[in-house]
C-alpha cells in the first residue's frame, strides 16, 4: 500500500476535454501524477497493466449506468476506483460495483486529491450529498445484511468462503469470471465488508454459511 511519495493516477473518461480537466485538477497537488487518461472504448485492463497505477479517476459521465459495468471489471481486480457521478441517483449501483470512492462530478481539486490519499490507504470517501445513495457501513460487532442474498449470491458466496478464486467459482458454476466478479462485490456490498475473508466471517456470524 502506497503511503508517502508520488501517487500515479490514471483518468478514465469517454470526454477528452473531461479528460483534460481532471488531469489538470488532479496535478494541482504536487505528489500526484497523471500517467495515463483512457476512454471506456479502449482496452482497460491492459492500460493499466501498461501504466500500473496506484488509484484510477473515473467520470461516469451523465448517464453513469452506461459505465458501471466497465468500472466492475477494473474495481474486481482491487485496484482503488473514485467514481464522478453527476447526482445519487447510481451511488449505490457504483459502490455495488466496487468503487471505493464516490464524488459529484463538480468536486474541488483539493477534495479529490484528497479522496486519491484515502483510497490508497483502503479507506473509502463518499460526498456527503451522496450519502442517500450508498448504505452505510456497519461495525463488525453488529453484523447484519443490507439486503438479502439471492440464491445465486449464496453460491458463490459458499465457494469464496472455501477459499476458491474467481476463475474457479466461475468453472463450478458454469458462469463467466466477469459475472462472478459482480456477484463477489454485490456480496461485498451487501454484507458491508470490504475483503473475501471478512466477507466470510461476516457471513458466518449471520448463519449464511459455517466455516
Amino acid at each position: 500500500m502506497l503511503i508517502t511519495g508520488e501517487i500515479r493516477v490514471v483518468v478514465v473518461a469517454d470526454d477528452p476535454l473531461v479528460r483534460a480537466g481532471l488531469k489538470r485538477l488532479l496535478e494541482d497537488d504536487e505528489d500526484i501524477q497523471v500517467v495515463g487518461q483512457i476512454s471506456e472504448d479502449e482496452e482497460i485492463e491492459a492500460a493499466l497493466n501498461t501504466y500500473q497505477p496506484d488509484a484510477v479517476v473515473w467520470d461516469l459521465g451523465w448517464e453513469p449506468s452506461d459505465s458501471i459495468e466497465r468500472l466492475a471489471e477494473v474495481s474486481a481486480e482491487e485496484l482503488p476506483v473514485i467514481a464522478l457521478l453527476p447526482n445519487e441517483m447510481e451511488a449505490s449501483d457504483a459502490y455495488t460495483a466496487g468503487a471505493r470512492g464516490l464524488l459529484l462530478r463538480e468536486t474541488l481539486s483539493e477534495t479529490l486529491a484528497a479522496a486519491v490519499r484515502a483510497v490508497i490507504r483502503g479507506l473509502v470517501v463518499r460526498d456527503l450529498e451522496l450519502s442517500e445513495g450508498i448504505p452505510a457501513f456497519k461495525t463488525e460487532e453488529q453484523p447484519f445484511l443490507l439486503e438479502e442474498l439471492t440464491l445465486r449470491e449464496l453460491e458463490v458466496l459458499s465457494l469464496l468462503a472455501e477459499g476458491l478464486t474467481n476463475k474457479a467459482i466461475a468453472q463450478h458454476l458454469g458462469i463467466s469470471e466477469y459475472t462472478v466478479k459482480f456477484h463477489v462485490n454485490t456480496i461485498f456490498r451487501k454484507l458491508g465488508a470490504q475483503s473475501r475473508t471478512e466477507a466470510a466471517v461476516r457471513a458466518a456470524r449471520l448463519g449464511l454459511i459455517t466455516l
